[in-house]
């Protein structure tokens, strides 16, 4: 019975064992740990409590229900020192810690982690938080370890704690830090629990932090990947999910971090040249010099200006040009480039400068030479086929040749990727009036869509059909057209064409009157309404009808008239 009431007195002493001294080691180690004050984008304090640092380059960690929601945070030292938090460098929400960077006065004071692993009955010790020079805490014992992720531990503890105290490190007696205490769900429970400071010390950032649901709950900088080729594909992820200004940001982070790196200089280049003004375009430029100087392979550099001016040009709209960003200067760049090394990818940039300057035949010499690289696509035979369509004195039917060769890289049957070409190839057949070869790609096209197509594809097949005298097929596409769009007055009116070629009358006089009934100044509805009432004998309504369609311009309703009013 004694035995059973000193172990109970012995519980009681460690369970409620507050204000208890620590060994002389805590005196040092408390500087390691601060108080933590989160704010709100109103600068008002939204959260305290604790943290620690983990190494003598400001790198701390705390709980991440402390910084949830926070636009800002400042820790307050030992010393009573208050410093900004600069950046979060993990953060795990189901294990509630988060680990990020500090400003620091030269070495920061840390906390090692424990170098053996601990054992279940050991005595630990916890060191809160405190200005004073004194160093209390309380003990206890480990009660149970968890192995968890990254082969980390998950300690069950002998220990009453409150929530003040919550992220404060659990040390062993050597002074070596096991772990932090987290958030107990039972106030008055006689256990706490601890998250190994090995896995808190391993929250990191990667490529798709980008995306992470946790680390975008704060609103504090992220730091980037430890790993410099990590890192640029974290810029890669990050363009297309951050706003302009916090982009910007994380390439100046990545420039300091990496200097040397001129992927760094040409995407802040582009960022800059996004502003649209001529002194980020000045800082654009400093950039470009910039990545041309570190890089290693010139051409590769001349390439990316070419790039970026090409761009330039293309988008600035009518704003004045800056500078020597003129399309003459993208070429002299991608010129350079080819003059170190004939890469195929610099003769598609040279071809896509040369076609902006309408200087076809160019154009096209360039990227004859990408098709016959390695390089080779269906696009780059269609940029081909562009360019051939445009020089003066061509047999269109080699625009058709080339067409053939960009569809000839896909298989049937047909995929979506392959629609564009077989659109664009129906085209060029159509010019050289091979209606039939057309008619016959846009069904392709239609299939290769699986039926997803506009009511101006059926108007577009429908003219091919009635070419080739396939009337009823180009029937049923007017059909189709006016049934998708039925408030478009171009489809009513080609309807009423098509019937009419087909001799199918009153389809085509109910087509033209719903053309006028949406359009009371369509011109072509009102002659060829007025053609069709003269063929049948009506003629006053003609006459009037064709009149009308003389007085909104149309030419042919003029010699109409001429004709029938004699």
């Amino acid at each position: 019975m004694k035995k059973t009431l000193l172990i109970i007195a012995c519980g009681m002493s460690f369970l409620s064992g507050f204000s208890q001294e620590l060994p002389k080691w805590a005196s040092k180690a408390r500087k390691a740990v601060f108080s933590v004050i989160t704010y709100n984008k109103d600068n008002q304090i939204l959260n305290t409590g604790n943290g620690f640092y983990i190494d003598e380059e400001g790198t701390a960690v705390s709980d991440y229900t402390l910084f949830k929601g926070a636009d800002h945070a400042v820790i307050v030292t030992a010393d009573g020192k208050e410093l900004p938090v600069e950046y979060i460098m993990g953060a795990n929400d189901m294990y509630d810690v988060v680990k990020f960077k500090t400003e620091f006065d030269k070495k920061a004071a840390a906390l090692q982690p424990a170098s053996q692993t601990a054992k279940t009955g050991e005595t630990v010790y916890l060191l809160p938080y405190s200005t004073q020079k004194s160093a209390e805490g309380q003990n206890g014992t480990i009660a149970r370890i968890d192995t968890i992720a990254n082969n980390s531990f998950y300690y069950t503890l002998n220990m009453q704690t409150t929530d003040k105290i919550v992220s404060c490190p659990v040390m062993n007696a050597n002074g070596e830090v096991l772990g932090l205490i987290q958030k107990n769900a039972d106030p008055e429970s006689k256990e706490s629990y601890a998250i190994g400071v090995t896995y808190a010390s391993s929250l990191s950032i990667s490529p798709l932090s980008v995306n992470d649901l946790t680390l975008k709950s704060i609103g504090i900088k992220k730091g980037l990947p430890e790993d410099e080729s990590q890192a640029l594909v974290y810029l890669y992820m990050a363009a297309s999910t951050l706003d302009r200004d916090s982009y910007l940001n994380l390439l100046n982070d990545f420039i300091a971090k990496y200097p040397e790196n001129q992927e760094g200089y040409l995407r802040r280049a582009t960022c800059y040249m996004n502003f649209g003004d001529d002194t980020h375009n000045a800082l654009a430029t400093e950039d470009m010099n910039k990545m041309l100087d570190l890089s290693k392979q010139k051409d590769d550099a001349h390439y990316n200006i070419a790039k970026l001016i090409y761009s330039y040009q293309l988008n600035k709209g009518d704003k004045p040009t800056y500078a020597d960003w003129t399309f003459d200067r993208a070429l002299n760049e991608i010129n350079e480039a080819i003059q170190i090394a004939q890469q195929p990818i610099y003769y598609q940039v040279q071809g896509d400068i040369y076609f902006a300057m309408q200087k076809y035949a160019e154009a096209f010499t360039a990227y004859d030479k990408v098709n016959k690289s390695p390089l080779a696509s269906a696009a780059t035979f269609y940029s081909s086929a562009k360019a051939k369509e445009l020089m003066e004195g061509v047999d269109k039917k080699e625009v058709v040749a080339l067409m053939d060769s960009a569809v000839a890289r896909f298989n049937k049957p047909y995929g979506e990727d392959a629609a564009p070409y077989l659109y664009e190839r129906a085209g060029a057949k159509i010019a050289v009036e091979d209606f039939r070869g057309a008619v016959s790609d846009y069904n392709d096209f239609y299939d290769a869509m699986l039926g997803q197509v506009s009511a101006e594809f059926y108007l577009t097949r429908m003219q091919a059909e009635m070419q080739c005298r396939m009337y009823q097929q180009a029937i049923d596409d007017i059909n189709k057209a006016v049934e998708l769009d039925p408030n478009n007055v171009n489809y009513w009116v080609e309807k009423g064409g098509a019937c009419l070629r087909v001799n199918q009358v009153t389809e085509a006089v109910q087509a033209l009157e719903k053309a006028i009934s949406i359009d009371p100044q369509n011109a072509p509805a009102y002659r060829m309404l007025g053609y069709i009432q003269v063929q049948q004998k009506q003629m006053d309504k003609g006459i009037a009808n064709l009149q009308k369609a003389s007085d909104l311009g149309d030419e042919v309703a003029i010699g109409l008239l001429e004709k029938y009013k004699k």
